[in-house]
């Protein structure tokens, strides 16, 4: 197995299909928003498993302050092999010069990206208007 990593915002909607719903998230259901979605993203990291797509992480920002890491996902076969962990410091490195990196993540999750850097909030909880069930 060789994992490669790109920068690209170019997918077909099975490919991000199959890895959305390889993590149980509802937003699988609607692989050709997801493919849109994608191509508004300023910028989307990928690992891939020769032509499988095995893992996600993009992000806005406003230019020069702050960046909103929104999906970070990795297929289960290949998780704790480090692809989330590489992908969220492909992120961190190119928004070094920001002041700061928001994610909200599950509570289950929490600690992964605590290990990577990020702290939770004490004084805030992230707030959701959605038709999403997960």
């Amino acid at each position: 197995m060789s994992i490669t990593y790109k920068d690209t915002h170019d997918f077909n909607a099975k490919e991000l299909e199959e890895l959305f719903l390889s993590v149980e998230w509802s937003s699988g259901y609607f692989p050709d928003k997801l493919v849109a979605a994608m191509k508004n993203f300023k910028t989307v990291y990928t690992a891939w498993d020769n032509d499988k797509l095995i893992g996600l992480i993009c992000a806005m920002d406003d230019g020069i302050m702050t960046a909103y890491i929104h999906y970070l996902l990795v297929d289960p076969a290949y998780q704790g092999m480090g692809i989330g962990k590489r992908l969220v410091e492909k992120m961190k490195k190119t928004y070094q010069d920001y002041m700061r990196i928001v994610i909200v993540a599950y509570n289950d999750e929490a600690g992964f990206y605590e290990a990577c850097g990020f702290e939770k909030a004490k004084d805030s909880s992230p707030m959701f208007i959605t038709t999403l069930w997960t």
